[in-house]
């Protein structure tokens, strides 16, 4: 991994998403490891919660979108737009919503036009299927995917936004590359493929795939025995994927280094058998993964 100079002011991450007071989704399992990488993490709160919905039963408020421009409003008044190097999205839960990101994109690209975006597509997953309102997949799909440099579906995800099935990891290449023309003209255009599970893969583990014009990557960990599985997982390997690869502008690279910490947060909250993953308990993975699991080319 490039050393980040010291001397060198950290850079600044625009992080919109949702918020619990209790436990780790949205902006509470992305802020975090993006500060131990050394970034400074600008946070918009789309919602408070006191905790994930996958209880069933919380309290809080679902903030309006204007919030979120407002919020862009102060920061523009400081003077530190030109700053912001990049934007993260997570959870959009309305129309509204989707529109004060993409909105919050722009005016920091109009402040500085190398931020790069990466928008986490966060729509359902198997099992689950789309938890989302109804009319959220094909809004992010026309608004938020064409401002993107970078997504990072889930399979599930994947196949919602394309309309295709992934069985293979033909079929996974294929959909990605399809993802990747709708990404906007003039960036780095990266697909990430989390929780891959594909009918050619081994048994028992699971897999990321990282699609760039310049080729594809496939990281694959072991299968641990989560059930059922945790929330916040894919909030913070987009944020993870997301802050090494702006260290490092290798998405091979990244995609090893952001796979190897996730792997390791998830043995913690495994050995001491949580419903909420071991965010804090994991913290020294982040930039220096205790074992690294390579990035295979693939294509």
């Amino acid at each position: 991994m490039t050393a980040a100079d010291p001397a060198a002011p950290p850079q600044n991450i625009l992080s919109i998403q949702s918020w619990v007071s209790y436990g780790h989704v949205g902006n509470a399992a992305a802020v975090f490891p993006l500060q131990r990488l050394g970034f400074e993490v600008w946070a918009i709160h789309t919602v408070q919660f006191s905790n994930h919905t996958g209880y069933g039963a919380w309290t809080g408020t679902v903030f309006p979108p204007e919030h979120v421009a407002q919020i862009i409003d102060g920061i523009e008044a400081r003077g530190a737009l030109p700053s912001c190097g990049a934007v993260l999205s997570g959870y959009m839960g309305s129309e509204g919503t989707v529109d004060a990101v993409v909105g919050a994109v722009r005016r920091v690209r109009a402040a500085n036009p190398e931020a790069l975006y990466c928008c986490d597509p966060v729509m359902g997953d198997v099992g689950r299927g789309v938890f989302v309102r109804p009319e959220l997949p094909d809004l992010i799909r026309e608004r938020a995917v064409p401002e993107a440099d970078l997504v990072t579906p889930n399979q599930f995800e994947l196949e919602l936004l394309t309309g295709r099935t992934v069985k293979t990891l033909a079929d996974a290449l294929e959909a990605a590359r399809a993802l990747r023309e709708r990404l906007r003209e003039g960036g780095p255009r990266i697909v990430v493929v989390t929780s891959l599970v594909r009918d050619d893969a081994p048994a028992d583990v699971i897999e990321t795939l990282a699609v760039t014009g310049e080729g594809a990557w496939l990281c694959r960990t072991p299968l641990l025995p989560l059930d059922p599985p945790r929330n916040g997982t894919g909030d913070a390997i987009s944020a993870l994927f997301f802050g090494h690869y702006l260290q490092t502008g290798d998405a091979g690279e990244a995609l090893s280094l952001s796979m190897s910490a996730l792997y390791a947060l998830l043995e913690l909250t495994h050995q001491a058998g949580t419903r909420e993953i071991q965010l804090v308990a994991a913290q020294d993975e982040y930039a220096r993964p205790s074992r690294v699991f390579p990035a295979e080319r693939v294509g």
